[in-house]
């Protein structure tokens, strides 16, 4: 006897609708076609089935969670905050929500509310290398670069290959004026792959092949 062939996302999309057609009111069918036309990249039509789900289940975290992240597609950042808001005031265990709280904060120019929320993301699951990354550079934009190098460091010790890091470090060193660090990290960044920003190699380049004094 052949294996069951799986359904296609049309075919799982119908069959939503026609649970749906059928009860109206199923949290849960409204949150599965929201999933796939989400994977579909339809957004408003995802949206529309999250907040289907949320009315008809009034604790629907998950739906929350991805109304955050379709809002964070869309750049409503506002919007992203108030999921996420929603998200971790029903579990207030998800490292995931604060991170990405923290980072719409930080979009936003709300810095000591993206420091708070990034914190704790890393207080409740250390190995979120994206909360380090943003948080780092929270402190970059708060104007503490010592606790922005810190922070990174910290992070490259979790995540050494991680290109965008050595980046951000380089850039906190050379607004030290740390220069040979600079040119350091920013190196290994192009060495993993990361496209550094011409602007910053500008900055570095009378930094290079040569003894440089520091501030």
């Amino acid at each position: 006897m052949g294996k069951k062939k799986p359904m296609t996302v049309e075919e799982f999309v119908y069959r939503a609708k026609m649970m749906i057609a059928e009860n109206p009111e199923c949290a849960n069918a409204h949150y599965n076609l929201g999933v796939m036309l989400m994977r579909q990249g339809k957004w408003d039509e995802a949206i529309e089935e999250f907040e289907e789900a949320i009315l008809n289940s009034g604790r629907m975290f998950e739906g929350y969670v991805n109304l955050g992240y379709i809002y964070l597609m869309k750049g409503e950042l506002e919007n992203v905050v108030k999921a996420n808001l929603r998200a971790i005031e029903i579990e207030p265990r998800y490292a995931r929500g604060y991170a990405n709280l923290g980072f719409a904060y930080l979009q936003l120019g709300k810095t000591d509310e993206a420091i708070d929320a990034l914190k704790k993301a890393i207080e409740l699951n250390p190995r979120i290398v994206q909360a380090y990354c943003n948080l780092a550079n929270a402190y970059l934009q708060k104007g503490d670069i010592d606790k922005s190098i810190e922070i990174n460091k910290k992070l490259l010790d979790m995540a050494p290959n991680f290109g965008l890091g050595h980046n951000n470090l380089a850039y906190a060193y050379y607004v030290k004026g740390e220069y040979e660090k600079a040119v350091e990290h920013c190196d290994k960044a192009i060495k993993l792959g990361f496209n550094v920003h011409p602007e910053l190699l500008k900055l570095l380049e009378p930094y290079r092949g040569k003894e440089v004094k520091e501030k």
